[in-house]
């Protein structure tokens, strides 16, 4: 989102950001790092789930004084609870000063339910989905009202392929001889470990230099990754680097596969676009947009949901540089052609004109 307000604004577009206050002890926030980037929050909204009438009455009068003091077109709303502050900011029904235009951040179909084709056909004066294949399959919620699909978009200059630092590896107790698998994941069962560990074990077996990194956070690690690798027996095998901050982008240098198994609360699945901006091959299963995002054959393998073909997938590329090279430029290439935050606010762009003129939700 951060991205995309800081590319409209640089192509000439007003934007004023609203969103909750930093948490309390929290090391990085979107309120940090707008702030870093010159575009700090014109208001700050409570740090909420649901809406309550009485709690919300402040933050909807926020929304109204920001709207007027910017003589406000349209408001793009990110979560479920910001939607529904703006629709009650601005009217559900009639929406003739400001309209309302909803990031949808799943990569799965919807279902056709009263609330989905409530809030995301008539409730929504434009739809930004996460890929055009989510797009194409979510239309049938709006309606013939306006819908757009684009990637996610990433910092090309930070994630940039460039020679890995050897010292990071040594760090992350990785030696040169050793192939690395990485994966960007928080720590979550419905993140498919048991199936990522499991593979291991079959890549082990037949390449004692392999290596598995996983790069996250998660208050259930233990549960969900460290007991189960001990109890396969390849504990000794799989880095654990945690959470990271500003050394991210080296650490993912430092793979020479990357794997995406089940997108998460994020579907544009930034982790992968990162990735591939740095040109590294990617070996993922087809879930949501992961089909979109890696071209199979060409800037990575698609593979079906079973340790064998998973762990056959990653021996291919590791035991062949040259297929792993060209993979990973043509990642490179397809990252800084379809990643970049002015693709997507060229997409948001046509999203907005198209919520302006259009007068269907009426």
């Amino acid at each position: 989102m951060l991205r995309l307000a800081l590319a409209l604004r640089e192509r000439g577009d007003a934007v004023a950001l609203a969103c909750p206050a930093p948490p309390p002890g929290a090391s990085r926030s979107l309120d940090r790092e707008a702030r870093a980037r010159g575009m700090a929050p014109s208001v700050h909204l409570e740090r909420a789930r649901g809406l309550r009438p009485l709690r919300d009455r402040a933050d909807i009068a926020q929304l109204r004084r920001l709207a007027a003091e910017h003589r406000a077109e349209l408001v793009h709303t990110w979560h479920t609870r910001d939607h529904l502050l703006a629709l009650r900011a601005f009217g559900w029904l009639r929406r003739d000063a400001v309209r309302v235009v909803r990031s949808l951040r799943r990569a799965e179909t919807l279902a056709a339910t009263p609330w989905n084709r409530g809030l995301l056909g008539p409730g929504t004066d434009g739809l930004l989905c996460v890929s055009p294949g989510v797009a194409r399959r979510n239309a049938r919620l709006r309606g013939g009202r306006p819908i757009v699909g684009a990637f996610g978009a990433v910092d090309l200059d930070r994630f940039a392929p460039r020679a890995r630092d050897p010292r990071v590896r040594e760090a992350l107790g990785l030696k040169p001889e050793h192939r690395v698998v990485g994966i960007v994941a928080r720590a979550q069962r419905h993140r498919r470990f048991d199936l990522l560990l499991e593979a291991a074990c079959w890549l082990f077996e037949a390449d004692p230099a392999a290596r598995l990194l996983i790069v996250g956070r998660g208050t259930r690690r233990a549960e969900v990754a460290e007991r189960p690798a001990e109890r396969l027996g390849i504990a000794d095998r799989v880095v654990f680097a945690g959470y990271r901050g500003e050394d991210y982008a080296e650490v993912l240098r430092a793979i020479d596969v990357f794997t995406f198994l089940v997108p998460g609360s994020d579907g544009t699945c930034r982790a992968l676009l990162e990735a591939a901006a740095c040109g590294l091959p990617a070996v993922t299963t087809r879930r949501g947009a992961l089909p979109e995002i890696v071209v199979d054959g060409e800037t990575g393998i698609l593979v079906d949901e079973t340790p064998a073909a998973l762990a056959a997938a990653w021996r291919r590329l590791l035991e062949d540089p040259a297929r792993r090279a060209a993979f990973g430029a043509a990642a490179g290439r397809r990252a800084r052609a379809l990643f970049a935050p002015e693709r997507l606010a060229d997409a948001a762009t046509a999203l907005y004109r198209a919520a302006l003129a259009s007068d269907a939700r009426r």
